[in-house]
């Protein structure tokens, strides 16, 4: 990091991203969180090691999965002395949890570590309501058969309705693709452009794998090699068939199920260490993470909700006394195709970059040729806490396979935060 020593990232491993309610239905997050785990293990030889630390973490998951972290490290063939942690933010989870991972290193609390998570889409927790579960309670409290039948007088059967996961912002009622719609509109970003962005990304996914770039990243699991939602003969014209997916009734969508990421289940997990481990343990360092920054914005009050990485990547940029364009490329996230084209246009605005970022002067422009070589989420899809080591492991490779360069990886997350990190070799 920034201060400390230096964090060095050795690689990482993912399963296939799996379209929800496909290969992975049934499996849930520990179980793809132990197979990622223990793919990490076989790739580094660490059968039996001690780390200083594992941090796992998942957004969607069961209450028996409280301890994610630890049990999925108990089946992973590390020592069982390995301790860990589950962490959550959302859809910047795993890459906060590298950073977590980083900043033990970088203190030097610990010599190495694994990052990472999984989401689930598929095995969500589906609970009793309200008032059945104040009767279950009460039943279960009931000393005698009498008390315990008494505590169902007067059931309906609507009690039996179930809760399911929320999938909306609890402060505004709107779902991430219904706030993203409002970003396109205040930034004017139409269909034709959102799609053709879409586009790229699985045409860059598909040869990333032709080329066997995610040979070693990328572990079958299920009996699937590739993520299943890559389409690499989509096209503009299949996509402009779609219908919005959020906005259905104004008739001025643009946000469809091809230009936005899908419910997705997976896992990956990045292996981080210092200088000195990795060359006392026989490992090649990949790149390091040089500095990493957390932002969030007022969305309830009128931002757009997947604005905050416009925010925490200038941060981030004038603590380190670099511009926007001192980068090789760049890994943005794509939630949606609408989120990476807004957050472009705001870096270029004047109007934006002075009146809420406080510069003389906008960040400017990127090449859109630097910007997810490989593909990103549109094509790989979105488990929410996979992503970020996904991200992680695909640019220490691509770093590797240039031989050096500085990489700017940029998530936006529910809860209208973003977090952010360099990456260099």
């Amino acid at each position: 990091m920034l201060q400390g020593r230096p964090v060095a990232v050795l690689g990482g491993v993912r399963i296939p991203f799996c379209r929800q309610n496909t290969a992975y239905a049934d499996v849930g997050n520990l179980g793809m969180s132990v197979r990622t785990l223990g793919a990490l293990v076989e790739k580094f030889g660490l059968h039996g090691q001690q780390l200083g630390e594992v941090a796992m973490g998942a957004v969607i998951k069961h209450p028996s999965d409280w301890n994610l972290g630890r049990e999925a490290t108990l089946s992973s063939g590390l020592s069982p002395l390995t301790p860990g942690i589950t962490l959550q933010r959302a859809c910047g989870t795993s890459l906060d949890a590298i950073v977590a991972i980083g900043n033990k290193i970088a203190t030097g609390q610990i010599e190495a570590g694994i990052g990472g998570g999984s989401d689930t889409t598929s095995d969500v927790p589906i609970v009793y309501g309200q008032a059945l579960r104040r009767r279950l309670l009460l039943a279960a409290r009931g000393k005698t058969f009498k008390d315990k039948v008494a505590a169902f007088k007067g059931f309906r059967l609507r009690e039996l309705k179930p809760e399911f996961p929320g999938v909306a912002e609890p402060r505004t009622g709107k779902s991430m693709g219904d706030h993203c719609e409002d970003m396109a509109r205040q930034w004017s970003i139409g269909r034709d452009s959102q799609d053709e962005w879409a586009v790229g990304s699985h045409r860059k996914l598909a040869a990333a794998y032709e080329r066997g770039f995610f040979d070693d990243l990328v572990v079958s699991f299920r009996g699937v090699a590739r993520d299943n939602i890559l389409r690499p003969d989509t096209s503009l014209e299949k996509l402009a068939t779609l219908k919005p997916a959020f906005d259905k009734t104004s008739g001025h969508g643009t946000l469809t199920a091809a230009n936005s990421t899908p419910l997705t289940d997976g896992a990956a997990a990045c292996l981080l260490a210092s200088d000195t481990w990795a060359a006392a343990h026989g490992h090649e360092v990949l790149c390091h993470i040089r500095d990493a920054q957390v932002a969030a914005v007022d969305f309830v009050h009128g931002e757009g909700l997947l604005m905050a990485p416009t925010i925490a990547v200038p941060e981030m940029l004038a603590r380190n006394g670099l511009t926007l364009q001192d980068f090789d490329f760049y890994e943005i996230h794509e939630a949606f195709a609408a989120q990476v084209l807004c957050t472009l246009r705001a870096w270029e605005s004047e109007e934006y970059c002075k009146t809420r970022l406080g510069l003389a002067a906008p960040l400017g422009r990127i090449d859109p040729a630097r910007i997810n070589p490989n593909g990103s989420s549109l094509a790989t899809g979105h488990p929410f806490a996979a992503t970020g080591a996904r991200i992680v492991a695909t640019a220490a490779k691509e770093l590797q396979a240039r031989g050096g360069g500085r990489c700017l990886v940029s998530i936006c997350t529910a809860g209208g935060m973003g977090v952010v990190a360099i990456l260099e070799r």
